[in-house]
């Protein structure tokens, strides 16, 4: 089975930093991409970033320029450094995992942690 265990998440004043980390462990041969998602109480889950197994990145336009993602592929993890931190950004950050197995595409979910932005 596959596993994801988040950490890194918190309360932080608004402008600050906090750094998500994501540790994939079990049965992956072949990651597509690595990302996180974010649910603010109230409002459907939105994307905030992604990384493929290439390096390829994407972001969503409101934590462009702000927020970092990065992937060791070794350790199979991923990481999100967020900085200029907003109370917008306050919501439950889950990590997601997409990987190939047996030709067909699979999404793994972490459990979620929280981060808290406040003004």
């Amino acid at each position: 089975q596959v596993q994801l265990v988040e950490s890194g998440g918190g309360l932080v004043q608004a402008g600050g930093s906090l750094t998500l980390s994501c540790a994939a462990s079990g049965s992956i041969l072949s990651i597509i991409a690595m990302g996180w998602y974010r649910q603010a109480p109230g409002k459907q889950r939105e994307l905030v970033a992604t990384i493929t197994g290439s390096g390829q990145t994407n972001y969503a336009n409101s934590v462009k320029g702000r927020f970092t993602i990065t992937r060791d592929n070794a350790k199979k993890t991923v990481f999100l450094q967020m900085s200029s931190l907003k109370p917008e950004d306050t919501a439950v950050y889950t990590c997601n995992l997409r990987i190939i197995r047996e030709g067909r595409a699979l999404d793994y979910w972490g459990q979620g942690t929280q981060v808290t932005v406040s003004s």
